[in-house]
């Protein structure tokens, strides 16, 4: 019999950043218990259709599909999302943008824009800190579309209204007080689109032309239309990206631009408003 000790001790088989919670996920999973279990019960051993579970994940795993895409979830901001192969895998990264995004002095009734919401994972995140904010999150993706509405009914968030749009192209509102958008910002040739979680995301939520930034030159450029006098935009971009797009921000009449940094300490948010 294999125990839970003896499952865990397999971690070393992976070639991950995070074997050993990779592990502990997966046997969770198989197992219906928190990861606390694992260590509780360490010589607990499996049944042979636990087994036969956790050796059919472990071994997707190893061949590099993601432990979000294997247990069909991830928590952001701490709320349960579902996710699928349709979307970005929400990341850490990109609590920061709604970290900002937070601490804005806006109106107790705001109206934000997400572009590109993917999950819905910024959208969500926003909307059950800020239950008086009032948010539309599109996406041009139709199965995208369907994975955010499926998640803010989970979550029982009535100030969340989901739409497909191509950007701007479906959004027949205007005065946002805040535009928050993590757009693609990779460039093709980039060598990490071929490691790790990003070989089994749509490179069409990855890849922006002109080095990655044409995405966010035409949120820049179109999100003046949108904005009332004095709303924000915030963009989630590279680590090497911060000047451009505080660059591109400032050619376009923002003010008050600045960037900043996530948990790892690389310039992941810029922001500026518009006059």
């Amino acid at each position: 019999m294999t125990s839970i000790r003896e499952c865990l001790q397999r971690a070393d088989e992976l070639d991950s950043d995070s074997a050993r919670l990779d592990v502990e996920l997966l046997l969770a999973r198989v197992l219906d218990k928190g990861r606390t279990y694992l260590y509780t019960w360490p010589d607990q051993a499996l049944s042979d259709s636990q087994l036969e579970a956790f050796e059919s994940l472990f071994k997707q795993r190893r061949q590099g599909r993601p432990v979000a895409h294997l247990l069909g979830e991830r928590e952001f901001w701490g709320l349960d999302l579902s996710v699928d192969a349709s979307t970005l895998i929400p990341r850490a990264d990109t609590e920061t943008l709604v970290e900002v995004t937070l601490e804005l002095e806006v109106p107790e009734n705001a109206s934000v824009l997400d572009l590109g919401t993917g999950t819905g994972a910024i959208a969500l995140a926003l909307a059950s800190e800020k239950r008086q904010w009032q948010l539309l999150a599109v996406d041009r993706s139709e199965d995208a579309v369907a994975l955010a509405e499926g998640n803010r009914r989970k979550l029982g968030l009535e100030n969340v209204a989901v739409r497909q749009s191509d950007w701007f192209q479906s959004v027949d509102a205007s005065g946002f007080h805040i535009i928050v958008s993590n757009p693609p910002y990779i460039d093709a040739a980039d060598p990490h689109l071929q490691q790790g979680d990003v070989r089994f995301e749509p490179l069409t939520a990855l890849v922006a032309e002109d080095q990655g930034l044409a995405d966010i030159q035409h949120i820049i450029d179109s999100s003046r239309e949108y904005l009332i006098k004095e709303g924000w935009l915030l963009l989630e971009h590279g680590y090497r990206q911060a000047q451009a797009v505080r660059e591109l921000m400032l050619q376009a009449g923002y003010d008050s631009v600045r960037t900043r940094q996530d948990l790892g300490g690389n310039d992941r948010v810029t922001l500026g408003k518009y006059l």
